[in-house]
């Protein structure tokens, strides 16, 4: 049994667990209104972080971009606990597992514009900044571990993905605690090749809702520290499968999103009914919202509780999978007046889509005892997570 012990986040919502435990779950606060949580950036509508992040040592100057920054700031608010597991464990047994699909490529970007109007490249670039593992290798030197360390890129399943591969080191034995997450960051490459796709929204992201015409991209970071120490939620299933259906589209029944979700109820030894909350991947593309609901309303009685965060944060690509991980952590340790996370656009939820119970903004009675979340990616790569109270196993 495997713990997430701590979480350090940053979002539109936040600069901290803490604050966006404020904003999205606190009933005695609104609920945030999107116009102000998203920037216009071009032709485009971003979900941009507007906080001070953390300036990263001399000694990993090499490192230095927007990507890394965000992931400095989130390890920030976990170090303290990495170093107690590190200090109990040892360096070399606390591992690194991080996940994104945009690394350091706004830096890279800016290099190519400068070698192309000056002929050289800035001085303070390195290759290290775009390299799609440099985050891996940057978060376990800020940390300064030593043990296994990696990075994964499966599109928007990628830090979803890494919570898996993070449970694997620990059952393997190679680890004893391990830090895994996600970090996105915005670069052009990304807002033009979904532009491309046409699978932008020309406005605001209105997930399930008739009004749907696409995604809103965010950029967040999300960062846990994972081990077999009793403290914080467990992770009690999860399972990731493949539709092989297509390079981008999902499959139009949902067969690799039931797929995933029933083998991360297998996993936890949970019946759907135990399940107190679905936070869905919920993208707001017309194909996702209808292959995912038709996917829930086959396996899950329509009681159980579901929203799309994306509304608030926009599409955090890599981050998404602990970034909404994350927030279902947040829900099962909320003391005092809690809600679920909102479901927005309620009053215009597509009459063709599979009925869901969508959370609205009211208090709750009582915490869920498990939550699960949904990350689904091109290529068909699907996670389910469900994590529990600490008192529920």
């Amino acid at each position: 049994m495997y713990h997430l012990n701590d979480l350090g986040m940053l979002c539109t919502l936040g600069s901290s667990p803490a604050e966006v435990a404020a904003s999205l779950l606190d009933s005695e606060n609104p609920v945030p209104e999107p116009e102000t949580l998203f920037a216009s950036r071009g032709s485009y509508r971003v979900g941009q972080i507007h906080t001070r992040l953390t300036k990263l040592p001399t000694q990993l100057a090499n490192y230095n971009c927007r990507n890394n920054r965000l992931a400095a700031t989130a390890l920030d608010q976990i170090r303290p606990a990495v170093d107690r597991a590190a200090n109990k464990w040892g360096r070399d047994r606390v591992g690194v597992v991080m996940a994104t699909s945009t690394s350091g490529i706004h830096a890279t970007e800016e290099a190519v514009l400068r070698v192309l109007e000056a002929g050289s490249h800035p001085d303070s670039y390195h290759a290290y900044q775009g390299m799609l593992g440099g985050l891996g290798d940057f978060s376990a030197n800020y940390l300064g571990l030593t043990g296994p360390t990696y990075t994964i890129s499966t599109a928007c399943s990628s830090s979803a993905n890494a919570a898996l591969s993070a449970r694997r080191l620990l059952t393997a034995g190679l680890c004893d605690a391990v830090v895994f997450g996600g970090v996105d960051s915005l670069c052009e490459m990304t807002l033009q090749g979904f532009g491309s796709l046409e699978a932008q929204s020309a406005h605001l992201n209105m997930p399930l809702s008739v009004n749907r015409d696409g995604i809103n991209i965010g950029e967040a970071a999300a960062i846990f520290l994972m081990s077999s120490e009793a403290k914080g939620p467990v992770l009690a299933g999860g399972c990731a499968s493949s539709d092989a259906h297509h390079i981008s589209a999902p499959h139009p029944e949902g067969d690799g999103a039931y797929q995933a979700m029933s083998g991360a109820l297998r996993d936890a030894g949970l019946a759907p009914e135990q399940i107190g909350y679905i936070n869905l991947h919920g993208t707001a593309t017309r194909q996702n919202d209808s292959m995912e609901s038709k996917a829930v309303s086959r396996l899950f009685p329509k009681s159980v509780p579901c929203s799309s965060s994306k509304s608030m944060t926009g599409h955090t690509l890599g981050a998404a999978g602990a970034l909404e991980l994350g927030f279902c952590w947040l829900l099962l340790q909320t003391d005092g007046p809690t809600r679920l996370p909102p479901a927005l656009y309620q009053e215009e939820v597509d009459p063709a889509l599979p009925l869901l119970h969508l959370a609205n903004a009211e208090a709750m009675e009582a915490t869920p005892a498990y939550c699960l979340s949904n990350s689904f990616a091109f290529g068909g790569s699907n996670v389910s997570l469900i994590i529990g109270r600490l008192d529920e196993r």
